[in-house]
């Protein structure tokens, strides 16, 4: 769905963006998660503390990594570390956020990116966890950040590679899991989603412009609660737009991608 004046990839972002608050602690990997840390640096939080996954901490990105191994990612950082360290940090509840995507997602926030079918026989195999099973483990808030569409968004899940509220409340903790963290938001190419305090499944927050409910209906595979009144997401403003395209990812690598 291409828009008058952006497209879907960069409303994911600058919505995104949005959740970032000035002091938090991040850890993201590169593409949306980088882009959208990146503009809330620039945009309203300049305090915000970056972490990447190789050991960068706290740079003051100049523009968005093309990898979590590119020199960006400690640029004017306050330290270089270890991957061990930047996990151990995360164990230690020292990590706000962590920005994360999946090839499946159930209504409790649970994320596959190893395999779509048989684990030993898969039909598909992906490149797998990374650091995404350690950051949702412990990072004290989740974000989600993936394309909408029911074969994505289904309770058929084939493998958890990364916990989201697992089977409901009290599951995390009674997997060994620290108490009030998990999943927390799930941005997509029609809507943001929250989670229902009670229930721990997903719900529709807002939808984004000329999108419908019905709309995030048809492409969730599972039952999605609808609270009403349902929001409508802001779009993108111009100075978002501005300095997302001149700034942060001039050379249009990830904003010029399909959110498919």
């Amino acid at each position: 769905r291409e828009m008058s004046k952006y497209n879907e990839m960069e409303l994911m972002i600058c919505v995104a963006a949005r959740m970032f608050e000035d002091g938090a602690s991040c850890s993201v990997g590169t593409g949306v998660p980088c882009a959208a840390a990146a503009l809330a640096q620039k945009l309203h939080a300049p305090n915000l503390l970056i972490m990447f996954e190789v050991g960068g901490v706290a740079p003051l990105l100049p523009s968005m990594p093309i990898s979590i191994g590119d020199s960006n990612t400690i640029y004017k950082a306050i330290q270089t570390v270890s991957m061990p360290k930047i996990m151990e940090m995360n164990q230690r509840g020292l990590i706000d956020y962590a920005f994360l995507g999946g090839a499946q997602i159930d209504m409790y926030g649970n994320i596959n990116s190893t395999v779509i079918g048989n684990h030993d026989k898969p039909t598909v195999r992906f490149p797998g966890s990374g650091g995404a099973n350690d950051f949702a483990s412990f990072a004290w808030r989740s974000v989600i950040i993936a394309p909408h569409s029911a074969r994505r968004f289904t309770n058929k899940i084939d493998y958890i590679t990364t916990p989201g509220y697992l089977t409901g409340p009290g599951a995390r903790e009674k997997a060994g899991l620290p108490s009030n963290t998990g999943p927390y938001k799930v941005i997509t190419n029609l809507a943001v989603m929250g989670f229902d305090e009670s229930t721990k499944r997903m719900y529709l927050e807002s939808v984004h412009p000329g999108v419908t409910v019905d709309d995030v209906i048809k492409n969730t595979g599972f039952e999605l609660i609808i609270k009403e009144p349902i929001g409508q997401t802001e779009p993108p403003t111009e100075e978002e737009l501005k300095i997302l395209r001149e700034e942060v990812d001039p050379f249009r690598a990830v904003i010029s991608r399909k959110a498919e």
